[in-house]
């Protein structure tokens, strides 16, 4: 089968297309066909590693999102049948096989049924994006451990960098639980995404007060914040966010810190939450799994132009130019075509 293999960390032209044999699953692991692979910062984040271009122990096979096909069961799989259509989650987190190549091989609980009305392009955009909002959205102390239609009623959620895919996956999620949702920018044309996200007020930080846009829309202010660039956002998070209230940090660049302002924080009670997909309490994950589940069987989830975010494509042999448009910030979800559907 093709997959593409790095043996050491650095610039994307440690990637290649290599071909490798196919393995079968073993107990409690499935075979799937990839047909679509995802990219995220975290994949040429991981695959960069530090700099100084380090030999790894084994070869690795980037990316950790992807939605295909089940071809092969290993004893003991239930609940799965060869020929399901799947979408897959954290993939190459802690091994070497990740989902840009034709096969892979994962535990079973790691492909979840994709609804026949979704698409693998779908599929392969949902993984580090939606479980990561999900845990954004769910770290409030007040609030549900998991989503469902309702269970954020009443509350108002900001999300900053609303036309990134986890903004884009927060702000789709928090609709689908009823909250009011306001998202920044940093243009007009983001600003068009995150409307047909589903935000319910969009601004463009270049531009307006953002603080005073917030406070327009939510007199009361906001009980939960999914902040892409805390650092920055800091001291519009702790003026509009309520008492009591929580901001949801995920995204860093390497060795990048945060100046807290305590005593505001204090005056607040404020909640900080940190998330890291890989890492969260395994019923969290669960949690999250089945929750960005019901929202994609609800039609919650969608990508695409018409549902603010863009697809941008490219096939397996040109992974390397994918991840370098992912570190580049391109608008939208950078896909990899691996196989045919």
């Amino acid at each position: 089968m093709k997959a593409i293999v790095y043996e050491r960390t650095g610039p994307s032209s440690v990637l290649a297309l290599q071909d490798k044999p196919l393995t079968s699953p073993g107990p409690g692991q499935v075979r799937v066909r990839v047909v679509v692979s995802g990219v995220n910062p975290t994949d040429w984040k991981s695959r960069a590693g530090s700099g100084t271009g380090n030999k790894l122990k084994e070869p690795k096979v980037p990316n950790q999102d992807g939605a295909g096909v089940i071809d092969e069961l290993g004893p003991g799989v239930t609940g799965l049948s060869i020929g399901d259509r799947v979408w897959l989650w954290d993939v190459a987190w802690g091994g070497n096989e990740g989902t840009a190549q034709e096969y892979v091989v994962v535990p079973a609980a790691q492909a979840v049924t994709l609804p026949d009305t979704e698409s693998f392009d779908t599929g392969a955009s949902l993984g580090i994006p939606a479980l990561t909002a999900h845990r954004a959205l769910t770290a409030n102390q007040n609030g549900p451990a998991r989503l469902s239609p309702g269970s954020l009623e009443g509350s108002v959620v900001l999300v900053t960098g609303g036309a990134g895919a986890v903004g884009h996956a927060a702000i789709q999620l928090a609709r689908w639980a009823g909250a009011t949702v306001i998202t920044t920018v940093s243009g007009e044309e983001k600003g068009e995404l995150a409307r047909q996200a589903g935000a319910h007020c969009v601004i463009n930080y270049r531009t307006a007060d953002v603080a005073q846009t917030v406070y327009q829309a939510a007199p009361g202010g906001v009980d939960t914040i999914v902040d892409v660039n805390a650092p920055a956002n800091i001291g519009t998070d702790l003026e509009v966010l309520k008492p009591g209230g929580t901001i949801s940090i995920y995204a860093a660049a390497p060795g990048e810190s945060l100046a807290i302002p305590i005593r505001e924080s204090m005056a607040k009670n404020v909640q900080y939450q940190f998330v890291l997909t890989y890492t969260v309490a395994d019923q969290q994950k669960k949690a999250a799994v089945a929750a960005v589940t019901d929202a994609l069987t609800a039609g919650a989830l969608r990508v695409g132009n018409e549902h603010g975010l863009p697809l941008v494509r490219f096939p397996l042999e040109e992974t390397a130019a994918a991840h370098d448009a992912v570190e580049q910030g391109s608008v939208g979800k950078i896909l990899i075509d691996v196989s045919d559907s």
